[in-house]
């Protein structure tokens, strides 16, 4: 046992002074920071900026008055009722006079049609709100003309009430919903990344000992299973540590932004009045599944000896975390779906999917019950084949990409017996 924590710290003790480490760590950080105060950095750098100038050629008067009325509240834009022509309004704005002109004419049926004209027309923010108001004005005429009382088109353009009860009583609400929404989005993210990242370090990990031909002196000395083991959990322990970094730069950030206010981090990325259960599933199929992937990533790495292998012969492995993500992306809008119920019972679709379905639904506890079963029962036997693989692959030398090489691999693990 004493040699088994001494390669977990030896494991983490790398790492965590690596320079790749670090950097990943700081660049995240101030990323985390970035996004965090974005509000606060675009209002410091953009200033207190003047309206802008725009230039309205209208000959109907009433046009230019309800356009005026209608963009009275837009403190970023002030109209100027232009008496000239066109072509002396392009020249006012070439010279600096305006930053736009809106022509505005009648159509065959007497409504109004309107061109934007700007030296720049890709930002957006700036025309769309005229286009709002002129779509306000002509359905005030049209329905004008029609002889609307003003209280009918009120109460047309009144949104409709519209309600989801669950009829189960044990179904969650839509604002449970949308809660449980949040929390498996970062359950997503968080797994999805920490395969990519962490499963890679492992199988690396492993393939940088072979390299060095470390690995003949442990594997006598130190039974694989702990070799594996041991280079998962400290890959884990490194993992928590960036996590928690993270973590605490997001609260720090978003404290900040939050200019003295009382609300806390929960409330600031929308996560409030969490079920404790929920947060207890997502915390179980996260480590499960990490578990699982991180013995299928040190098992990988023992069959490849040089580090641009490595990467190559964890794909397959990659491809399945990134179709479980999809999966579970398509399953946030449609979490009974049939699909998504049976791939949730598959061994490396499940920390993301049945998770999904235990946060958005009622699931029956014995599916739960049955889904841990399952992967706790391919975590025990990934690890016991990985073990003989591990012991085999370590002993592997040269170019070695292909799955095939688990057979030559588990051959080479009978020979050490």
């Amino acid at each position: 046992m004493n040699k088994f924590f001494i390669m977990m710290g030896h494991a983490y003790k790398n790492r965590v002074k690596s320079k790749s480490f670090v950097i990943t760590t700081v660049v995240m950080v101030a990323l985390i920071f970035l996004v965090s105060n974005l509000q606060s950095i675009i209002e410091t750098f953009s200033g207190e900026e003047d309206s802008r100038e725009v230039a309205v050629l209208s000959e109907n008067p009433e046009w230019y008055a309800a356009l005026e009325q209608t963009l009275s509240t837009n403190e970023e834009m002030e109209l100027t009722n232009y008496k000239g022509n066109l072509d002396e309004a392009k020249e006012e704005v070439e010279s600096g006079n305006y930053d736009s002109i809106i022509e505005i004419e009648a159509d065959e049926s007497g409504l109004p049609v309107a061109t934007y004209y700007a030296d720049q027309i890709a930002n957006t923010g700036e025309s769309e709100p005229v286009r709002q108001a002129l779509e306000q004005m002509k359905v005030l005429q049209v329905t004008q003309d029609a002889n609307v009382a003003p209280e009918v088109l009120q109460q047309i353009n009144q949104p409709v009430v519209f309600e989801l009860v669950a009829l189960e009583e044990s179904a969650k609400t839509a604002e449970e919903l949308e809660q449980t929404r949040g929390i498996v989005y970062i359950m997503l993210f968080f797994m999805y990344f920490s395969v990519i990242m962490y499963g890679n370090m492992i199988a690396t990990e492993v393939a940088t000992e072979k390299s060095s031909r470390v690995m003949e002196i442990l594997i006598s000395s130190v039974s694989p299973v702990s070799q594996m083991f041991a280079k998962i959990i400290g890959i884990a322990l490194l993992g928590l540590t960036q996590f928690a970094v993270f973590i605490l730069a997001g609260y720090i950030g978003l404290k900040q932004s939050a200019d003295g206010g009382e609300d806390t981090f929960l409330s600031f990325i929308g996560l409030t009045n969490i079920e404790p259960m929920t947060i207890i599933y997502a915390v179980i199929f996260f480590l499960l599944g990490y578990l699982l992937y991180a013995t299928l990533a040190a098992m990988l790495g023992s069959l490849v000896s040089r580090l641009e292998d490595a990467q190559q012969i964890v794909a397959p492995m990659i491809m399945m975390i990134v179709i479980a993500f999809f999966l579970a992306i398509v399953g946030l809008s449609m979490p009974d779906a049939t699909f998504i119920t049976a791939a949730s019972y598959f061994p490396f679709f499940t920390p993301l999917l049945m998770f999904l379905r235990v946060g958005m639904l009622d699931v029956p506890g014995w599916e739960v019950a049955l889904s841990l079963g399952v992967l706790i029962g391919s975590i025990v036997l990934l690890a016991v084949i990985g073990a003989r693989i591990y012991r085999g692959g370590v002993l592997m030398y040269g170019k070695s990409t292909s799955l095939k090489d688990v057979k030559t691999a588990l051959q080479l693990s009978k020979k050490e017996k």
